[in-house]
């Protein structure tokens, strides 16, 4: 088990490395929930993420200890880049091998700081056992993302960093896939002020920390599925669970859906760029499951290495989710001027059209009749109601498609 000594160990090494970025608060985020929010921006962080922190206090402790000749991880892409800069900062190789769905950014950032990426497998855990496979090969120095009582201690300085900032901080909410920022933060928090609630946010695609913590074991899931690649996590690590389940107060989960549309919202409120993982503590306490009234919470963003191409698609879901893009299809006459009288009928809710599909060929309609397929630019939930309903009274039947 990890001590504060261990995270007041990994704090001095890295005091030099890591950014000081102190807790920002959101008038927003507050006015949302009722609570007193602030974010932890660990987006902004040397390398896009908290990972450089635990990646870092591992290899340095390492080199203090004897002769460190090469390193090599499995990643998702933010360890990844945490181990390649602090391997080139002592001049030693680093090897990292990646999901073969990493997003290129990631892929080619890591190899920016001249680490040599092997890519493998459908997830993380497909990537580790490459990994294992060339330790044996090669004899290279594993540095593990999550699972390692050193990288957990680096991760835990950002607790110190919350609490210098924010001492009277009631629920501090944490990103969680491996799990080991969630340990880190939790130990160094709850070793210092047990009174404050540390509580995993995990996606519900990828939910095997938050199974393992409600079912009392380690809960490996057969799969994952979610946008939020950097906690795409099957199965938690034995020392970060022994960690969670002694320190953290709860667990909970968010769907895509909400992840996307808080990604969105950080890009307009804040001009935030957070990855769908890093958005993922905001997007439990906007998701309105449980509430925060009248308490300080912290969110930690913990990364925001987001591929530039993904982001239009991040966008689109997110307009989708909040309401403010609407799909939806309906028949009409295939006659002169429907289409013309349709689109008025819209125009007259000061509802834009962005995107028209004219189908004739279906063979479920008659031959006077078209399906159209519509996606429509609202100012809200409100206002797609208001021009659903006006349609409807105009004789059209429509069906949604907010997928």
């Amino acid at each position: 088990m990890i001590t504060i000594q261990d995270i007041d160990a990994a704090a001095k090494r890295l005091q030099s490395v890591v950014h000081n970025i102190p807790l920002e608060p959101s008038t927003t985020f507050s006015g949302m929930t009722g609570a007193e929010v602030y974010l932890k921006c660990e987006n902004q962080q040397k390398t896009g993420s908290f990972k450089v922190r635990g990646a870092y206090n591992k290899i340095m402790k390492l080199n203090e200890q004897g002769d460190l000749k090469s390193v090599i991880a499995s990643s998702a892409g933010n360890h990844a880049q945490g181990v390649a800069f602090a391997a080139s900062s002592i001049g030693i190789p680093a090897t990292i091998c990646m999901p073969r769905s990493t997003p290129i950014a990631k892929v080619s950032a890591t190899q920016g700081y001249g680490a040599n990426v092997v890519l493998s497998g459908s997830c993380y855990d497909d990537a580790y056992a490459k990994a294992m496979s060339i330790v044996e090969e090669t004899g290279a120095t594993f540095i593990h993302p999550f699972d390692d009582e050193d990288v957990i201690a680096g991760q835990g300085t950002i607790g110190l960093e919350i609490l210098r900032d924010l001492p009277a901080v009631d629920v501090i909410l944490v990103p969680a896939g491996g799990g080991g920022l969630l340990s880190g933060i939790a130990a160094c928090v709850k070793q210092i002020n047990p009174r404050i609630q540390v509580i995993g946010v995990q996606a519900e695609g990828a939910p095997a920390i938050a199974q393992s913590f409600h079912q009392d074991g380690i809960r490996a899931s057969d799969s994952v599925h979610t946008i939020a690649d950097g906690i795409a996590v099957k199965c938690p690590g034995t020392t970060t669970m022994e960690h969670i389940n002694h320190f953290v107060d709860d667990m909970m989960t968010v769907s895509d859906s909400d992840i996307a549309a808080t990604i969105l919202l950080l890009l307009e409120r804040t001009k935030q760029v957070v990855e769908p993982a890093g958005a993922s503590s905001l997007a439990a306490l906007l998701s309105g499951q449980r509430s925060f009234a009248g308490k300080k919470v912290c969110c930690v963003l913990s990364g925001g290495n987001i591929d530039v191409s993904f982001i239009h698609r991040i966008v689109e879901k997110g307009l989708v989710s909040r309401g403010r893009h609407m799909k939806f299809s309906t028949i009409m006459p295939d006659v002169p001027g429907a289409l013309e009288n349709f689109a008025s009928i819209i125009a007259s809710q000061n509802a834009n059209i962005i995107m028209f599909q004219h189908d004739r060929v279906n063979a479920n309609l008659d031959i006077d009749e078209a399906i159209v397929h519509v996606v429509c630019e609202v100012g809200g939930v409100e206002h797609g109601k208001a021009l659903l309903n006006e349609i409807e009274k105009h004789g059209y039947q429509v069906l949604l498609n907010n997928n």
